[in-house]
Order: structure tokens, then sequence, then C-alpha cells
């Protein structure tokens, strides 16, 4: 496989994972806009213990996923006393805090960030993406995520119906830190090199989005929006110098075509995010849509269960 695909591969698979752990806090009714500080946690922890005491990637992962869990349940007690936009403020808060404070950290390298020792090829962290997937399906499938569900609709009736809302909250919270934590140390040892810019405001803001407009209400709304909003930019840097050439023989221009600037790709991404969220507030995968599916699919087996041989 080349260089680029197998890199593209990492990329999708780490983002996957960090739309899972962020998928877990809005699935109980927690919108949380501190991914990238969590995920920094991750890929530090990691990148810590291979550059400065040369443990491999078995040992340097579980760590990552255990310290930002740790981090994650500490903090969820305070975070979570808040509600709407003002615990989006406060996650958005944590990720600065975090940011600032490995900027300012000479033995985490500072601005010039950390060279990772230990190296791990595409296939790890596409592996890890597969059994994260089928952890969350199976997870979302258990009475857990049923109570996760109800929280989300209705946290007043389902405290009334004596289920510890707080409690199933702060696990979710805990659990969604664990996961961003195995998406950075994936990205540590992917690219060899961490350094706290690639951590900032717009990667919390873009796992956020593959959750929202990829859907909240089932399991599959997250990887939905992860391979739409990774790969949609991809193919855009193949089809737009394509369709300016198409355009121009359409109209007759003549010579060389430049290709497009690479900015037009996150315009139209982002032309096309407004639009999701204006006709399709309710994400991509909707519950119904899913139980739909599901209906028909039966219906299909049972015709041919009873067709006659």
């Amino acid at each position: 496989m080349s260089g680029y695909w197998s890199g593209i591969l990492t990329i999708l698979s780490i983002n996957i994972i960090m739309a899972y752990a962020i998928f877990l806090p809005v699935a109980t009714g927690q919108l949380n806009l501190g991914g990238a500080g969590f995920q920094a946690v991750g890929a530090y922890g990691a990148a810590f213990l291979s550059s400065k005491y040369g443990l491999s990637v078995w040992e340097t992962i579980p760590f990552a996923m255990a310290l930002t869990a740790l981090v994650s349940f500490l903090i969820a007690f305070p975070l979570l006393r808040t509600k709407g936009v003002y615990l989006v403020l406060a996650t958005f808060a944590f990720a600065e805090v975090v940011g600032g404070a490995i900027l300012n950290s000479t033995m985490l390298g500072g601005p010039m960030g950390l060279s990772v020792p230990a190296f791990v090829e595409y296939q790890v962290p596409v592996l890890g993406a597969l059994l994260v997937t089928i952890f969350i399906f199976y997870l979302m499938a258990t009475r857990f995520g049923l109570v996760m569900r109800a929280a989300h609709d209705d946290d007043v009736v389902t405290d009334l119906m004596g289920v510890n809302v707080r409690g199933i909250r702060v696990a979710a919270f805990t659990i969604g830190g664990a996961l961003a934590g195995l998406a950075g140390a994936l990205y540590a040892h992917s690219f060899s090199f961490v350094e706290i810019q690639g951590f900032n405001a717009s990667l919390s803001i873009y796992v956020l989005l593959y959750v929202l407009l990829g859907g909240t209400q089932t399991a599959w709304g997250p990887l939905a929006g992860a391979l739409f909003f990774t790969m949609l930019p991809e193919a855009l840097r193949v089809a737009l110098p394509a369709l300016k050439g198409w355009m121009g023989l359409a109209m007759g221009f003549q010579g060389a075509r430049t290709a497009p600037d690479e900015s037009w790709r996150f315009v139209i991404l982002g032309i096309l995010t407004v639009l999701m969220m204006m006709f399709r507030s309710e994400g991509l995968i909707t519950r119904v849509m899913v139980e739909k599916l599901r209906f028909r699919h039966h219906a299909v087996r049972l015709a041919r269960v009873d067709a006659p041989a």
C-alpha cells in the first residue's frame, strides 16, 4: 500500500476512535468540546514514556488510556455540574488549559514538541478503530447503553426511575476519555512526533461535528460522520482539478489550467456542513432509519423463508 493511503487510513482510524470518544458523553446529553485536550494528554503521555524511557507501544498505549481516563474521571465531577453552553465552554477551557500547560512545559518539549521512537504501522490504528467500533456497538446494546440513551432523552424521568444519572454521565465521560487517550497514543506512535499546535480548537470542533452531523442517536452516526468528513476533503482534492478542467473545456478556455486552491476544499466542506445542519439537523444516521432498515431486512428474510420451494 502506498504511503498516501496508509496515512489516510491512519488518520481515518484515529478520527473514528475520537468520534466515539466524544459520542459517549454526547449520548448521555453532555456536549464535549474538549476533545483536543484529552487527545493531547494521551499523545504526550505515550510520547513521554517512549522518548524518555524507551518503553514499547504495548506499555505506552495502556498508560495513555489509563492516564486520560483518570484525568477525565477527576474533572468530570466539577465539569458535569454545568449544562448546555456552559458545559461546552468548560470542556473547551479544559482543552485550552492542557494546551497552555504543555506549551510551557520544558519536560514535554514545549513548542518544539517531542519525538516518538516507537513506531506503529497503519494496521495498528485500523485494528484499534475496528475494536473500538465493536466495543461501542456492544456497549450501546447493553443495559448501560439503554440508560445512557434514557439520560439523553429525559434525565429527570430517568432519575425518578431510580437511575443514578450523574454516575452514568461520569462513567461515559471517563470511558470517552480513555478512548481519546487511545487515539492520542496511536497518533503519537503513527507519526513519530507530537506538537501541541496539532491539538488545537479546530480539532475539537471537527470531532464534535463528526458526532453531531453523523448522528447521536445510534452508534452508526459517529462512524458515518468520521468517514464522511475525513474522506470528503481527500475526494475533493482529486475531483476539484477534474471539475475545473471540465468547466474550462465546456466554456471554451484554452491553454494550461492551474489546480484550484486547497482552501476551496474546505469552503465546499463548510457549505455542506451548513446545509446538513439546516436540512438534516438530527444527523446522517437516525434511530428511525436504522429501525426501518432492520424491519425491511427482517421482512425480506421472512419472505424468503415463507416462499414455496
